[in-house]
């Protein structure tokens, strides 16, 4: 007679369990699945069997079923009482309540020569060579998705970086201002590199700073809050309000990206005395002090007008950067261009699109690049044969499109990097 008894779980025995599946280990490795993936398993009341001796809770099976497939998330043995056969003992009783549930298959994951493998191999589980455990760890936790939810965040799709055509210059400037010493905050503060929390990108209106604050957010797979000065102005208390109680939601968040677009709206120069708009700048600067006390977190403002921002909002140690994203030069239109075309399959003089759309931002490209796809794509529809643009059909489009910048404005930007730039 073993000197063991093995029996289903019961949640009284939870806190023992918890203790014992600290002792088990042998390798010190992270398990493969969390703790915490065992105690949701176990509060769902998924198959689990424990070894009792003398009173005292020894060993634990635990696991979780998907379909006709069962996972073993853990088999926890007491020190002492390894080697004796208790580990086959349970994955025998546990095998039988799962295959009496209708699992066909059990399978198991666990680090080189955990605790148990000699029991998994006794029982008649099959060590598979050649496979290779994939692991990602997603920002997002449970809790973290509620609060983004409730802040209308999100985190962006992946490949948004490697999306961003053209615009070689900011992205090489930005891939080395944030994102290096964020994505390798442990190497750069063994060069003495603070990370960045804030940054504010100026320039022209559609040159893309929306853009590029949600590809940082997707490079890092950190989540992105957009915060809209109207929503937040909405709040009990009004603006200075809204901002108060927004960053303090976002405070309890481990990572994210804050995006503040137009923020000219809420920082805009203070006028001499008091008022609302003094509130309002003062309780964005109170939140930003804040902010910057923890890691893991970046507010990107962006701004058309740099020079109508209050001069305390962009002082040192508020901001890390001040970083410009102007037009397109012919090098960053020829490569937008080359983007839509690889998608169409259109044989056009390229170099006549580029010369056509000088003062074009990405976004009113985009805009003509769509308005030539959707023609065609009629003309397909109408004639049932596949019709491509040609470069007078481009250029038509061009011709009659207004560009969103002008050439003073163009100016006025260059004179604004003179002035306000901090890269």
């Amino acid at each position: 007679m073993s000197p063991w008894q093995v029996r289903d779980f019961v949640p009284e025995d939870l806190e023992e369990l918890v203790r014992l599946d600290d002792l088990s280990t042998t390798t010190r490795q992270a398990p493969l699945f969390a703790l915490s993936d065992v105690v949701a398993a176990l509060t769902a009341r998924q198959p689990a069997v424990v070894a009792v001796a003398q009173g005292r809770l020894i060993g634990s099976a635990v696991s979780r079923v998907e379909g006709d497939r069962a996972w073993l998330l853990r088999l926890a043995l007491a020190p002492e009482w390894r080697g004796q056969g208790m580990g086959s003992a349970m994955l025998g009783a546990l095998e039988h309540r799962l295959v009496l549930s209708g699992v066909h298959r059990l399978s198991a994951l666990l680090p080189e020569g955990e605790t148990g493998s000699q029991a998994f191999l006794n029982s008649g589980f099959t060590r598979r060579g050649g496979v290779s455990y994939f692991e990602k760890t997603e920002m997002v936790t449970p809790r973290a998705a509620t609060l983004l939810a409730g802040l209308g965040g999100g985190v962006p799709e992946a490949g948004l970086w490697e999306r961003v055509a053209g615009m070689s210059g900011e992205k090489e400037l930005i891939e080395r201002r944030l994102v290096l010493p964020l994505a390798h905050a442990d190497q750069a503060h063994e060069h003495g590199v603070e990370p960045p929390r804030a940054v504010v990108l100026f320039g022209p209106p559609g040159t893309g700073k929306t853009t590029f604050a949600k590809a940082v957010a997707s490079r890092l797979a950190w989540p992105f809050v957009e915060l809209f000065p109207s929503r937040l102005a909405s709040e009990e208390g009004g603006l200075a309000a809204g901002i108060g109680m927004a960053f303090a939601r976002i405070a309890e968040l481990d990572n994210v990206v804050v995006f503040i677009d137009e923020v000219e709206e809420i920082a805009a120069a203070r006028e001499s005395g008091g008022g609302p708009a003094v509130a309002v700048v003062n309780e964005l600067l109170k939140a930003l002090v804040g902010f910057r006390e923890r890691d893991g977190r970046l507010l990107v403002c962006a701004t058309n007008s740099v020079r109508a921002l209050d001069s305390a909002f962009l002082r040192h140690g508020r901001f890390d950067y001040v970083l410009p994203i102007g037009p397109p030069d012919d090098t960053a239109r020829a490569a937008m261009w080359q983007r839509h075309l690889d998608r169409t399959g259109d044989t056009v003089d390229e170099a006549a699109l580029v010369g056509a759309s000088a003062n074009f931002t990405p976004a009113d490209i985009a805009h003509a690049a769509r308005t030539v796809a959707q023609k065609t794509f009629e003309c397909t529809v109408d004639t049932g044969e596949r019709c491509y643009a040609t470069t007078e059909d481009y250029l038509d489009i061009l011709e009659v499109m207004r560009p969103t910048l002008t050439d003073e404005m163009v100016r006025e930007f260059e004179e604004d990097i003179e002035a306000f730039s901090r890269t």
